[in-house]
């Protein structure tokens, strides 16, 4: 019986359990009191594993190296930066993502964060709570500009729900949708155009070794003086330094945080000094329906490839192979 481990969150219960019974596999869920982060402490959670459902735990060449029957890596989202691709193109093991389930979370947690910081979260909260009745006004967020780096699913979701409350939207997309942006009037402009014109900066590229670090000490300064900047996408494009200089000089207004170079975030953290940055746990893709349909599309690739499918839209590596076989030999 082939053999299925969950490191993701929550995935002792769900939709895939019942998805992987019917076809045959066996499954164990990791528990959260391991360090998953730790190589050593990954392989022997996945000993004997032929899939896992991932989640954000970093899957090196040790780690690929040291797991002979492990055939998928199934990604509970859709980041998969902290997977080697060239060590799991060498071992034959499928990497795979489940596009197109958590937009609208992510999309939702954007603007949460950015109502947040435009209305003086956390601070406002902070002073209620310290017995400080200070009521101060700021700029209102319809008729402002919001500038999106990455106008895929998320990107897009984040541009309706802007329009619709009254914000001008540019974006910054290298391949762009052209149908989705003539039906929402979208401006497209280079990127240092919309640092420059943005009053909210919302980041939703996939991290790579071209965007690491993306918005650095150079993008900051050619940010709107008084904007706010807001990441939902990977801890990693943002030089989160460069961010704090340019918080400590005034440049920017504030700052709304859901992923962080290192997670968990330290509590040394610079970033934890300031009373006009927001702070989530890299939450924004889960609530209940994303967290369901991310289960259920995990767990329906595993099975895709075990019966001899590629569901290609899911698989992030292996480009050109053709002959891939569950069955090594």
């Amino acid at each position: 019986m082939p053999q299925v481990v969950g490191t993701s969150i929550d995935s002792g219960f769900g939709p895939h359990l019942e998805i992987l019974q019917a076809a045959g596999f066996g499954f164990r869920e990791v528990s959260r009191t391991r360090d998953l982060r730790r190589n050593e402490e990954l392989i022997e959670a996945l000993a004997g594993a032929d899939a896992v459902i991932a989640g954000a735990e970093p899957y090196s060449p040790r780690v690929i190296e040291a797991l002979p029957s492990l055939r998928v890596i199934s990604r509970s989202g859709v980041g998969f930066d902290s997977i080697d691709l060239a060590a799991c193109d060498r071992a034959g093991v499928a990497v795979c993502t489940t596009p197109g389930v958590n937009h609208h979370a992510v999309a939702e947690l954007t603007f949460a964060l950015l109502f947040g910081v435009a209305r003086g979260f956390p601070m406002t909260d902070r002073r209620v709570r310290e017995g400080k009745w200070k009521r101060v006004t700021g700029p209102r967020v319809m008729g402002s500009t919001l500038g999106i780096i990455g106008l895929g699913r998320i990107g897009q979701a984040v541009a309706t729900r802007a329009i619709g409350v009254g914000m001008n939207v540019l974006a910054f997309e290298p391949q762009p949708n052209a149908e989705f942006i003539a039906k929402w009037a979208v401006q497209l402009v280079p990127l240092d155009e919309l640092l420059a014109r943005s009053d909210y900066v919302s980041i939703h590229s996939p991290l790579t070794p071209d965007t690491r670090h993306l918005i650095n000490a150079r993008t900051l300064a050619r940010m709107k003086a008084g904007s706010v900047l807001i990441n939902t996408a990977r801890g990693g494009l943002v030089d989160e330094a460069a961010l704090c200089e340019a918080l400590r000089s005034g440049h920017l207004r504030a700052a709304a945080l859901d992923v962080f170079e290192v997670e968990p975030l330290p509590l040394d953290s610079p970033l934890l000094t300031f009373d006009n940055v927001l702070l989530s746990g890299h939450v924004a893709g889960m609530d209940n329906e994303s967290k369901y349909d991310t289960f259920k599309m995990a767990a329906e690739t595993i099975v895709a490839l075990y019966r001899g499918r590629w569901p290609a839209e899911c698989i992030v590596n292996l480009r050109g192979v053709d002959n891939w076989r569950w069955a090594r030999g």
